[in-house]
């Protein structure tokens, strides 16, 4: 029998006749190969030139034929043998995603399976639904539990309801971290890790009463953001929505006020208090303050309700105008606030002050079995025998207090003997007389009396009243001019949200305020990180110059979200703080992973 390959044409010729074979039969062609080469005179080299195959190929196909036979000579498809990619477990993930939550993209279900360090596709997404016959959206299958809704703030005139069920929540937010999202508001995505430091998300599930997953939480951590961004005015004149703000808060969108007010009206006083608490105790953990010396100011803002309520005025040339009531209390070291209360126009500062020191008290555990108590420093406004006493009685604070300069006081000053004064240097000269109240003549307060003047007819006298004795020069000299660190914490940081009365609503301004609180303990912490000169902007400054002023995109990659910032001011500052934070978080003990954001870890790019 003779092999004759012709113009690519191979044909076994007999005797008696011949055989073509097909021009696609790969197997006989390698079989007629290894005869030519093994049982002809033609050999290995000269048989695989002629059918244009290498020598080493020649070999490889005959030890596939020895060891397997006519099999061995069967094409073999290139590439993977097996699915690599769509596993079993890649499989069941993608069924249990459809299943639980129908509506989700296979970019969202892609997404959700890499961050379980799995590798996948949208294509094998795509493929796994198709093979199972799932692209059919399913009903709901528990009716009894309708989705939850909210109302949003699309654009300036447009609102819509926008479902708000822990599984819409999820797919949304992570189909807007799939399409990526670019705006001028990224920036405040760089207050996200001192939320992670100061634990605002405990906060907020804290306040709240609801777990992760709920819109509840996700609401109030916006407001917290809103107040870093100074937004305080109708949500209806102006919008947030698709700048990069709202994702930061675990949302897909920007409430109505609607729906503000409907969240802070369902909660108490006394859990806004037990937030500033909270917020107090780990602040006071974190260095923030230490508590030994205190301010304590009112800060009244005009109101214009139409409500009928008390009149204030602050002197005699004014005319009473009615005002919304916030009381502070501030740590005169570090000028950071402890904690407030707020008010209707009617209570004064007299009733509404021990209110305030029992919260303190709570914050900054005093008792009144301490050894070193804090002391509290107060304007003329609240030299009171009624503070006083209710001071001395709780035995948690000591109190000093500027007295009124009226005549009569200046006359009784100026009758104190020359002989009880000490002069301290030159025209500055301090004495300690016992004071007693009318309604207490048997419970002696401590008058420290402060005479300025070298000459007798150029004294000027101030009185200042103690709950205990005092070192007279460093109480007068050092301690009380710190008093006025708390009316510069007002002017530094009031466009956080203190500058507007807002609703006599003690419920919804009493939880705003507190959430205010928050952002304002979180921007401390961005301030004193990054140092100077974002340590000198003011709140304003701050929240138009980085917060709601760099431009920027949000993507994700594998389990990171990456926030990319274009021309921030001060970029190798921010680069040495911000770029590789997860590894830097780690190291200062706090988890990169953020709960709001389905534990995505968060990552820095500067451009």
């Amino acid at each position: 029998m003779n092999i004759v390959l012709s113009n690519h044409k191979l044909r076994f010729t007999g005797p008696t006749g011949s055989l073509l074979v097909p021009d696609d039969d790969e197997v006989s062609r390698r079989l007629a190969m290894l005869i030519e080469g093994e049982c002809e005179e033609l050999g290995p080299a000269m048989a695989a030139r002629k059918y244009d195959f290498s020598r080493q190929r020649y070999y490889q196909i005959l030890a596939d034929f020895l060891e397997q036979g006519a099999e061995g000579l069967v094409l073999q498809t290139p590439g993977p043998k097996t699915d690599y990619r769509r596993t079993d477990q890649v499989v069941r993930l993608v069924i249990r995603c459809r299943f639980l939550d129908p509506d989700t993209s296979p970019e969202v279900i892609a997404q959700k399976i890499r961050q379980q360090s799995l590798a996948i596709s949208q294509r094998s997404v795509e493929r796994i639904i198709a093979d199972y016959g799932l692209q059919k959206k399913l009903y709901a299958l528990n009716p009894a539990n309708p989705p939850q809704f909210v109302q949003t703030q699309r654009t300036r005139t447009k609102q819509r309801c926008a479902p708000a069920d822990p599984k819409s929540l999820e797919r949304q937010v992570r189909q807007l971290l799939a399409d990526k999202v670019s705006g001028n508001q990224v920036g405040i995505w760089l207050l996200l890790p001192e939320h992670l430091r100061l634990g605002t998300w405990d906060l907020m599930r804290s306040w709240s009463g609801l777990p992760t997953e709920r819109v509840e939480p996700r609401l109030a951590l916006h407001l917290v953001n809103e107040a870093a961004m100074c937004l305080c005015s109708y949500r209806h004149r102006r919008t947030l929505s698709q700048k990069g703000f709202e994702l930061a808060n675990g949302l897909p969108f920007v409430p109505t006020d609607i729906a503000i007010h409907e969240l802070l009206a369902q909660h108490t006083v006394e859990q806004a208090r037990q937030l500033q608490i909270a917020l107090g105790k780990l602040r006071r953990a974190g260095g923030h303050f230490d508590g030994t010396l205190l301010a304590m100011d009112p800060h009244r803002m005009t109101s214009y309700s139409q409500r009928q309520m008390r009149r204030h005025r602050l002197n005699s040339q004014e005319k009473p105008v009615k005002m919304a009531q916030t009381f502070f209390l501030l740590d005169c070291h570090t000028g950071q606030p402890v904690c407030f209360s707020l008010s209707s126009s009617a209570p004064s500062v007299v009733q509404a002050s021990p209110d305030l020191l029992h919260l303190a008290a709570d914050i900054l555990g005093a008792r009144p079995a301490a050894a070193h108590k804090p002391l509290i420093l107060a304007d003329k406004e609240h030299c009171s025998q009624e503070l006083f006493s209710i001071v001395r009685t709780d035995k948690v604070f000591d109190l000093l207090c500027a007295e009124p300069t009226h005549a009569q006081a200046r006359q009784r000053w100026g009758r104190v003997a020359a002989a009880h004064f000490t002069e301290h240097w030159p025209a500055y000269a301090t004495a300690i007389e016992p004071y007693y109240f009318k309604a207490q003549p048997d419970a002696p307060f401590f008058e420290y009396i402060q005479r300025d003047g070298a000459r007798q007819a150029d004294y000027h006298y101030q009185g200042f009243l103690a709950t205990a004795e005092l070192a007279q020069v460093p109480a007068l000299t050092k301690d009380y001019p710190q008093r006025w660190h708390i009316e510069e914490f007002f002017k530094f940081n009031q466009a956080l949200g203190w500058h507007r009365a807002g609703t006599p609503n003690l419920n919804v301004r009493y939880g705003h305020l507190s959430l205010v609180l928050v952002a304002q303990a979180a921007i401390h912490q961005l301030r004193q990180r990054l140092g100077d000169p974002f340590a000198q902007w003011d709140a304003t400054h701050l929240a138009r110059n980085l917060f709601d002023g760099l431009e920027g995109d949000v993507r994700v990659e594998h389990q990171t979200i990456v926030v990319t910032l274009y021309n921030p001011p001060n970029a190798k500052l921010l680069q040495h703080h911000y770029e590789h934070l997860p590894e830097k978080l780690r190291s200062q003990g706090v988890s990169p992973e953020i709960p709001w954001l389905y534990n995505f870890k968060l990552d820095f790019r500067f451009k």
